[in-house]
């Protein structure tokens, strides 16, 4: 049995109702078989099964009351994953699907993402049970406050700095950062995201999107190929996906679907920039459904419970979640013409889908990859809060682009060296584990 076969099996045992980690942790581990036949003291050193086990994981109970005096209770997780880099950085999850496997897969995957970035950040991830929709914002207040109240122990601007993610925007951050400043009397780039008139850097919002876009650029000019008159299917309809659309637009590509968790969109005619606006405003302040698209554009189509997959495209960006795409789903994207997947959301393919991208000879931008801009350009934002500063906006999106294509060189680069030329999958998964294993070797048994 090979290393890293033997490696999986302790761990399936060790963690065997875990499946999301499981997932994500065979996904990197298998394709670093050669850098370990070539690093036999990586072998030695047990570096494998170090950056498998978290440092740290946190899980305590958050007691809240709703607006009606009832006491609610949900768990709050925090799994600080990996500090070789830097400080522990990666997002807060609040929904009711999160799970310690949940929280540990989207912590192990923040690993080499943000190892890719090139800035010197760790990984880690957090979140809890908690479902903002639907709730007052007093409430999603007294939850948040109850949250920090527990967590705000074991952040610090360096030591962890979390970020949003799914269920975690800017009025979520604004309650935990409100509450972390009144427990630990310190004005510090403790959380990023921050609103802009106090510390938020301009672009965050959009960089998830924007990064997704930049880096499908790259993968398509290694083709030859452009975005420029392309038809794009992108699920989700939250900021990943709003400004993925927007970028693919300024590129001279055509947009034609949205989702939500209710259904998707499509719009043959392609979502142009005022219908987008419209999407903004009913997702981010009227906080509505995408099925309400429709009444206002009776052209498109709204297609209940199911997912944007079947519409034919040259190019895909799951934008929502884990394992949307399945092996059905990516066999139907390459029958109808698609030739580049890029991954706006964190392991939206299931392994099988993988399988057939790469039959296809599909360009794959895997999320540890394709949608580092975010963590990216919340490491800026630390950057200028560490620095008192506020950089223009053209600053921070030229930095933007260019972390994004140098993630694209690395990627390129190391799946050549390693015999799999033109493979993003394992070239992102062996840049950036290279790149933490020798800070950890650096550093000692620790």
């Amino acid at each position: 049995m090979s290393h890293v076969h033997d490696i999986f099996d302790k761990i399936k045992q060790r963690d065997p109702a875990q499946p999301e980690f499981l997932q994500a942790a065979w996904e990197v581990i298998e394709t670093l078989e050669p850098v370990i036949e070539r690093n036999p003291h990586m072998r030695e050193l047990a570096v494998l099964e170090r950056i498998l086990e978290p440092e740290r994981m946190i899980l305590f109970r958050v007691p809240w009351m709703d607006d009606t005096g009832q006491v609610q209770v949900n768990r709050g997780m925090r799994v600080q994953f990996n500090s070789a880099l830097g400080p522990y950085k990666g997002g807060l999850r609040f929904h009711p699907s999160v799970t310690l496997s949940i929280i540990k897969f989207l912590g192990f995957e923040q690993i080499f993402k943000n190892a890719l970035t090139g800035r010197p950040i760790g990984g880690g991830k957090g979140g809890s049970d908690f479902d903002p929709k639907g709730k007052s914002d007093g409430e999603v207040m007294r939850f948040c406050q109850s949250f920090m109240t527990e967590l705000f122990r074991h952040i610090g601007a360096n030591v962890d700095v979390p970020a949003g993610d799914i269920g975690v925007g800017g009025r979520e951050i604004g309650f935990l950062y409100g509450q972390y400043k009144r427990l630990s009397r310190q004005w510090e780039g403790v959380l990023t995201g921050k609103g802009q008139g106090w510390g938020g850097s301009l672009i965050r919002p959009e960089a998830t999107g924007y990064g997704l876009v930049y880096f499908v650029r790259e993968m398509l000019k290694a083709r030859g190929e452009a975005i420029d008159g392309r038809t794009t299917v992108i699920s989700g309809s939250g900021n990943v996906a709003q400004y993925a659309a927007e970028k693919i637009l300024d590129y001279g590509g055509t947009v034609v679907t949205m989702s939500d968790s209710s259904g998707f969109i499509h719009d043959p005619e392609g979502i142009d920039r005022a219908k987008l606006d419209w999407i903004m405003d009913l997702k981010n302040v009227r906080r509505g459904r995408i099925r309400e698209y429709v009444k206002e554009h009776p052209g498109a189509t709204f297609h209940e419970g199911k997912r944007p997959w079947s519409v034919p495209c040259e190019i895909a960006l799951p934008c929502a979640t884990q394992n949307e795409i399945d092996l059905e789903d990516a066999e139907t994207l390459v029958n109808n013409g698609c030739f580049a997947v890029a991954e706006g959301a964190n392991m939206p393919s299931t392994p099988r889908a993988i399988e057939v991208y790469e039959a296809g000879r599909i360009a794959y931008g895997p999320g540890k990859a394709a949608n580092a801009g975010g963590v990216a350009t919340s490491a800026l934002e630390m950057t200028q809060n560490a620095q008192f500063d506020r950089w223009e906006r053209e600053r921070v999106d030229a930095e933007l682009d260019r972390i994004m294509t140098e993630i694209h060189a690395q990627c390129a680069d190391a799946a050549a060296e390693f015999g799999h030329e033109g493979d993003l999958f394992v070239g992102a998964n062996i840049a950036g584990f290279l790149k933490v294993a020798n800070a950890m070797l650096d550093q000692g048994v620790v």
